[in-house]
């Protein structure tokens, strides 16, 4: 029977259980404990672990199987989408507002809060970036507002998406159309989604075997 792991804050940073202990039910949890640092963290998603937990909760760590990915040329453009891009109504950038783009992914409509982007995981995050192994694009409307962006950490050849946000319509596909493009120049093979939604999969994404997720962390550190 699998028991789920539990870390100290000071075990070694790459202190996790092998992937094949994450428990079925629920689906992917690996381990628990532990702490946001960043040598945790990268640790983490070089073995294709990421941290996800809501307030209350010890960081809890998971590895689903499958995962949930979007190959950069399997990236589904709509004609809508191509005419958005085209148009100009929106300008995008990259790294230039960081923590404007984790603090929007913490909203959901209607004010409520996305309960797992918590403070301690949002200054892990611009603490990542702050080491250049986080980015973020953003989406801003000719008002010059922000109204849409992703964040993630780059892993080897693989660009872990973390969260997204519109607050136009297409704003968040137009700037995951622009992490794939700078995703074929600097030859990051794959997006990682973690898990599957009736929205990724519009845009593309597919479930791949974690084993052969795995490997594409490892070809790119190699």
């Amino acid at each position: 029977m699998k028991r789920l792991r539990w870390l100290a804050p000071d075990d070694p940073p790459d202190a996790f259980p092998p992937l094949h202990e994450a428990l079925d039910e629920p689906a992917g949890l690996l381990a628990g404990g532990g702490d946001l640092s960043p040598e945790r963290l990268t640790a983490a998603y070089s073995r294709g672990i990421f941290p996800w937990y809501a307030p209350g909760q010890p960081v809890l760590w998971w590895s689903p199987d499958p995962r949930e990915v979007l190959f950069p040329a399997e990236f589904h453009r709509s004609r809508s989408l191509a005419r958005t891009i085209r148009s100009g109504v929106f300008r995008v950038t990259s790294n230039q507002a960081f923590g404007d783009v984790v603090a929007a992914c913490a909203e959901r409509p209607g004010g409520a809060r996305n309960t797992w982007i918590t403070a301690e995981m949002k200054k892990a995050y611009s603490r990542l970036h702050e080491l250049g192994l986080a980015a973020s694009y953003e989406v801003w409307n000719e008002a010059g507002e922000l109204v849409g962006g992703l964040y993630g950490v780059r892993s080897g050849d693989v660009f872990c998406g973390e969260s997204m946000f519109s607050r136009a319509a297409d704003a968040s596909k137009v700037a995951l159309a622009r992490l794939v493009e700078d995703c074929a120049a600097a030859g990051i093979r794959l997006i990682d989604c973690q898990m599957p939604s009736p929205h990724l999969r519009s845009l593309g994404s597919r479930p791949l075997p974690r084993s052969q997720f795995v490997a594409f962390l490892r070809s790119g550190s190699t």
